[in-house]
């Protein structure tokens, strides 16, 4: 039937596309890590947070792209009780790992705009580590809030999830339990991840802007602006969406969650190598390498 084909020709299509934004987002998180581990000159605060920021963006798209383009290819859209926790684990975990980071980066550039005398001995090897860590802390020790809040409700309607994975708000509407506690607990710890992350940027980029309108010089104002300029770009992207997901209703955010789920961690390698000259230097010294080994 026409009905059926053109069905059939939407899932393949749908499949193509999540095929190539998902290779691309392997490639370019995957490829950043190790030309980061690989080059020494890289082997900066920076780019211990850009490296961290490739590992999140790497995992929470891992956790729900491949189940996605297994439904669209075998038409197989069951997954089972543990299978949703853990996607859930890991895509909440990840996700509130580069909230996390973000908000790091953003002190990284406050102090680098700012403090640049100082950034050496402030931005150190070990306060990367420990600020990189602690977002990973922060995000697993907030998605097991979740996962607990979440899964000693009772379900006993319908199996249905109205969404193309098993997000938090989707797999809660299906409990028969009261409710109530948990969506409190939910929106309090969504709030306050999001809310605080938010804060440590404005509070860094008002100071780096402050900081901007005292440098005289044009060439100043332009290396200052491109110290932020990716960052921002990645900042902007992923709140915005956010942003977006929290303000409609689930039937509305379906789409917006296929951007943050899949396209956001196939934008930031591609933001952060083509409005950065060591990264891209670093890539093309690599692809020398392995045309004379060839």
């Amino acid at each position: 039937c026409e009905n059926c084909y053109t069905s059939f020709l939407l899932h393949v299509l749908l499949f193509i596309l999540l095929t190539v934004i998902y290779l691309i987002t392997l490639t370019g998180n995957l490829g950043m890590m190790v030309l980061i581990l690989l080059d020494s000159r890289l082997h900066t605060p920076m780019y211990i947070f850009l490296s961290s920021l490739s590992l999140a963006d790497f995992g929470y798209s891992s956790a729900v792209t491949p189940k996605v383009m297994a439904g669209l290819l075998i038409g197989d859209k069951v997954i089972s009780y543990n299978a949703c926790a853990t996607q859930m684990f890991f895509f909440v975990a990840f996700a509130t790992v580069e909230n996390y980071l973000l908000a790091s980066m953003a002190y990284d550039r406050y102090t680098a705009v700012c403090k640049p005398l100082h950034y050496t001995t402030t931005m150190t090897t070990s306060v990367c580590a420990h600020l990189a860590i602690g977002s990973y802390i922060c995000g697993f020790l907030n998605v097991s809030f979740h996962i607990g809040d979440i899964f000693i409700l009772s379900f006993c309607k319908s199996s249905l999830i109205h969404h193309f994975f098993c997000d938090v708000p989707a797999v809660m509407a299906l409990s028969c339990s009261d409710k109530h506690i948990s969506e409190v607990v939910l929106v309090f710890m969504s709030t306050f991840n999001v809310v605080f992350a938010l804060l440590v940027m404005l509070i860094s980029y008002m100071f780096v802007f402050i900081t901007i309108l005292k440098i005289h010089s044009a060439q100043g104002h332009q290396k200052a602006l491109s110290t932020c300029a990716s960052h921002l770009t990645a900042v902007c992207i992923f709140y915005g969406t956010v942003i977006f997901i929290s303000s409609h209703s689930m039937d509305t955010d379906k789409m917006a969650s296929v951007f943050y789920a899949m396209v956001i961690p196939m934008l930031n390698p591609v933001v952060y190598s083509l409005r950065n000259k060591e990264v891209k230097s670093t890539f093309k010294k690599a692809v020398e390498k392995a045309k004379l080994s060839l």
